[in-house]
């Protein structure tokens, strides 16, 4: 059995989150979405919401399930049976932040990393951007799953 983990903040999930998920859960027989806890950082919505959000946009995906982890990711891979981070791509600046984390993950633990490029209609979206957007008046709802985006309102 094939076995993924996307890990990622996910504060909110994005519809470029919702793609790589969706090309990941065809891709894999098993797709593990896993949240990052870092209690240093402050987040917008906490580990429960963030985990209540993927659950629901990853409810139509019968091989997608939803994870948290704290420390470090290859620990988590190791933990779960996951030989592959799935992580999506969608510039030139995050492939070589990621290149270099998917080349220490593989030195520390054998576990390979999968870029997926971004959809050319997702390229632009993060979740910094769509939140900043959000709290000066704009509108993101074509940024995020519909249910993400009603509980994005709300929270602001």
């Amino acid at each position: 059995m094939s076995r993924a983990v996307f890990p990622g903040t996910f504060d909110p999930p994005t519809n470029g989150h919702l793609d790589v998920i969706t090309r990941a859960a065809a891709a894999f027989d098993e797709v593990i979405v896993a949240a990052g806890v870092n209690q240093s950082k402050q987040r917008l919505f906490s580990i429960e919401e963030r985990v209540e959000m993927l659950t629901e946009i990853a409810a139509p995906f019968g091989n997608v399930r939803i994870g948290t982890f704290e420390g470090l990711l290859v620990d988590y891979c190791r933990a779960e049976g996951a030989r592959v981070i799935v992580k999506g791509l969608r510039s030139g600046g995050d492939y070589d932040y990621e290149l270099q984390m998917a080349q220490m993950n593989r030195k520390m633990s054998g576990v390979d990393t999968l870029f997926l490029p971004t959809a050319p209609e997702n390229g632009y979206i993060s979740s910094s951007l769509v939140k900043e957007i959000a709290r000066l008046g704009g509108e993101v709802a074509d940024f995020l799953p519909a249910g993400v985006h009603d509980r994005l309102l709300r929270k602001l």
